[in-house]
């Protein structure tokens, strides 16, 4: 039966048209320039950031808290923006997320004039939160209506929107360096949240609007599906394994090999360089050739295993720490990811409609949430296990340091 479906997509696959409509092409386009705007100001923090935030008196585990609420805000959001995407309306939840997230970003770059101590670290957690809930809406919105605008191409056009999802994580981490570096903590936020509000009037004319009909479904009847629930498992541990990355590997570079802000962004380039270039190729071939996904699914998540095996590496190897290793290991990591999490998408869609769900806005938006959500709830699991982790070991190490003393 299974196969039956997926010999029916492939063949209708072949009868799309050769060259895309109007509707088509500029939803293309708006989304690009969603997907390049939102990761490039999502990423920007990582490299100083946590450097930042430890001059204004916050600890690891503060960092990692105000990491963390970005994930949990985005995971609240994305399940109630996608079950309302119709009441809402997707045009407009994408464009005041855009919106939204524009303000906050401009905003976040003003916090280094707050005094140091809780005020900052309270004002960073709202901003972050309300700059979370802006993201869902802009991501769950541009999600939904690609694959309602390309149903035959979903894979193909998720991957090639990845591409500018990775140029936006690739260029994030050096351009927020270098301009940390060069003219302070306020500009690189300035610029970057500028450039997303230009985004704002540019959508506004050329996204098309797409009328559609509410549906009485609901994320409970779409997790009674249990490979729905396995894909959905899948997803999870691909963001925890991004959140440990985002919470620790720019604190490790620093302290392991004494990198500047400017040359860890570089670093980051290792993970998000593969990605943007195997998305596109990954999601043209499992669109071709569907029954290939779970394939694909499984090499990766095997891959991804290997490189977070190495990348420390772990101690029972015996394997000495180079920074060679390290930018090896990212990019495995990256292309593994690619090879992963683009066919998840089309195949949830494809299991909620065979489940009987309704083949519009509705579903998709419901699938998008979902997908965004538990994305975040593996982002801000994964934080909250790393900030025990880190809590523990300053803890051994105080009491260490204590003991030493006493000794001597």
């Amino acid at each position: 039966m299974q196969q039956d479906a997926d010999s029916q997509r492939q063949e209708d696959s072949t009868d799309r048209p050769t060259r895309m409509t109007r509707q088509q092409t500029l939803t293309l386009i708006s989304m690009a320039s969603v997907n390049f705007s939102s990761m490039i100001c999502y990423s920007i923090l990582g490299p100083f950031f946590p450097i930042e935030a430890e001059k204004k008196g916050a600890s690891q585990m503060v960092v990692g808290i105000i990491f963390g609420c970005y994930a949990v805000s985005n995971l609240i959001g994305s399940l109630i923006l996608g079950r309302y995407i119709v009441q809402i309306g997707a045009k407009m939840m994408l464009i005041m997320g855009l919106f939204l997230s524009s303000g906050c970003t401009i905003l976040f770059g003003l916090l280094d004039r707050v005094p140091a101590g809780p005020a900052f670290i309270a004002l960073c957690i709202i901003v972050r939160s309300v700059d979370a809930v802006g993201f869902a809406a802009a991501m769950t919105s541009s999600f939904a209506l690609s694959a309602k605008v390309f149903p035959n191409n979903v894979a193909t056009v998720l991957g090639s929107l990845e591409v500018f999802t990775g140029l936006g994580l690739i260029l994030g981490p050096p351009v927020g360096g270098w301009f940390y570096q060069s003219f302070g903590y306020e500009v690189p936020f300035m610029l970057l949240g500028c450039f997303l509000l230009v985004m704002v009037p540019l959508n506004i004319y050329i996204l098309p609007s797409i009328d559609a009909v509410s549906s009485k479904a609901s994320f409970f009847q779409l997790l009674k599906n249990v490979k729905i629930v396995l894909l959905c498992y899948v997803i999870f541990t691909l963001s925890s394994g991004l959140g440990f990355l985002d919470a620790t590997l720019s604190l490790y570079a620093v302290d392991q090999f004494h990198l500047s802000a400017g040359y860890v962004g570089l670093i980051m380039l290792g993970l998000s360089f593969p990605y943007c270039l195997g998305s596109p190729l990954m999601g043209i071939f499992t669109d071709k050739y569907p029954a290939s996904r779970r394939w694909f699914m499984v090499i990766g998540g095997v891959a991804t295993a290997v490189g977070f095996l190495l990348l420390g590496p772990v101690p029972f190897l015996y394997i000495p720490k180079h920074l060679w290793l390290l930018v090896l290991m990212l990019g495995i990591i990256g292309f593994s990811l690619a090879m992963t999490a683009i066919p998840i998408f089309p195949e949830v869609i494809t299991c909620a409609y065979e489940k009987g769900f309704e083949e519009g806005l509705s579903t998709l938006g419901m699938v998008s949430g979902l997908f965004g959500a538990v994305w975040s709830a593996g982002l801000s699991c994964w934080r909250c296990i790393t900030l025990h982790i880190q809590r523990s070991h300053q803890g051994f190490q105080k009491r260490g340091d204590q003991v030493k003393l006493f000794l001597s």
